[in-house]
């Protein structure tokens, strides 16, 4: 079959880089629009990239020239259009192409909060991409051409966090209250202006703007439900979850760290030894579709008293599994545990694309 078209805005950002590395040799999609700022738009990617990823710069991405964020050119041929987009400009531009008739799944922050735009972490709750479907069909179904719309991604530290929940949630009920304490990756920060090195080095940096309340209203519409009507999106009443985050920058490259506690609605909670089995068995559906990017293991429980780790563990399945290590009680809720994700891979560009490869599968794009 044809590969479909992809289109990727903010191509040269650390998002975008990482958009373009995971979408070569994809056996779904191939690049065929890149989208930069306008003093990069002309120019071949090669030329107009500072490149910053630790692998090549794809050949399929070299030659392409580059064009400004409208939806013009090859863009209007794009089955797909990944946002790697900086949230200063993600709005008015991702509006303009799912008006244009685009389908657009945005790592930006600006339309999470929409009642009626999904907030997909792919591993944990791709049944919300069913709004999104039924609003496809209904159109097909009317002999109208397809609309476009706009799916988002979460934010990097949520992917985490949520992932070990979906399953814990499904087997034993809801969990009522959530402390987690972050130990976040320099380069979720980007790469301009970053994290300045003289402030990271020997240091952590206890503040990152926005970050915490992202943590504590993300997790609730990610979890929530669907309204009845299929249109929209209910989240959890801050009643039913609440959740407290503290949020820290550390000298880490890559991976996400989380230290939660949490503590079930229902009595009596489960045992130690339930929780871990509980974890060890979720398959998520992107699995079940056979997309071609999900993890084997969705979630891998360590035992080692010193797992998880950034360096060792971030990369498992791809950087698209989730590791859960010290799983125990806790003294003040029901369990406590340490979390870690990949956060440019599930938890950014790597939901991107395997939120696509769910809606290929779904015959939505």
């Amino acid at each position: 079959m044809a590969l479909k078209k992809a289109g990727v805005l903010g191509a040269t950002g650390s998002v975008g880089q990482r958009f373009i590395l995971l979408l070569q040799n994809h056996p779904d999609f191939e690049i065929h629009a890149l989208g930069a700022s306008p003093r990069s738009a002309g120019k071949a990617y090669k030329d107009a990239v500072t490149w910053k990823q630790t692998a090549l710069m794809p050949d399929s991405a070299k030659e392409v020239v580059v064009q400004e964020c409208k939806p013009e050119g090859n863009f209007l041929e794009c089955d797909v259009v990944f946002s790697g987009l900086d949230a200063d400009y993600a709005g008015e531009i991702e509006k303009a192409f799912v008006e244009a008739g685009l389908a657009v799944i945005s790592n930006a922050k600006n339309y999470r909060r929409e009642a009626d735009v999904p907030l997909v972490v792919p591993i944990v709750n791709p049944e919300h991409l069913s709004v999104v479907e039924n609003r496809v069909k209904e159109a097909v179904a009317k002999g109208e051409k397809k609309p476009g719309f706009l799916v988002c991604i979460s934010n990097c530290s949520t992917a985490g966090l949520v992932a070990p929940f979906k399953p814990l949630v499904e087997k034993f009920g809801p969990i009522d209250a959530v402390t987690a304490t972050t130990l976040q990756a320099i380069s979720g920060a980007g790469f301009s202006p970053g994290v300045s090195g003289i402030d990271i080095l020997d240091n952590i940096v206890p503040y990152i703007g926005g970050e915490e309340d992202k943590l504590e209203w993300e997790t609730r519409k990610i979890l929530g439900n669907i309204s009845a009507d299929g249109k929209t999106f209910e989240p959890l009443p801050f009643e039913d979850m609440k959740v407290s985050a503290q949020c820290t920058r550390v000298a880490v490259s890559d991976g996400h760290t989380a230290c939660v506690s949490f503590r079930f609605k229902n009595r009596p909670a489960p045992s130690v030894d339930e929780v871990k089995a509980a974890l060890r068995d979720y398959v998520c559906d992107a699995s079940k579709l056979g997309c071609s990017s999900a993890p084997k293991q969705t979630i891998h429980v360590l035992e080692e008293n010193n797992r998880p780790q950034p360096r060792l563990d971030r990369d498992r399945d791809a950087g698209y599994g989730v590791s859960v290590g010290r799983v125990r009680e806790d003294p003040l809720l029901d369990f406590k545990m340490v979390v870690l994700s990949h956060n440019t891979i599930i938890g950014a560009a790597g939901s991107g694309i395997l939120i696509a490869e769910i809606l290929k599968a779904k015959n939505v794009i």
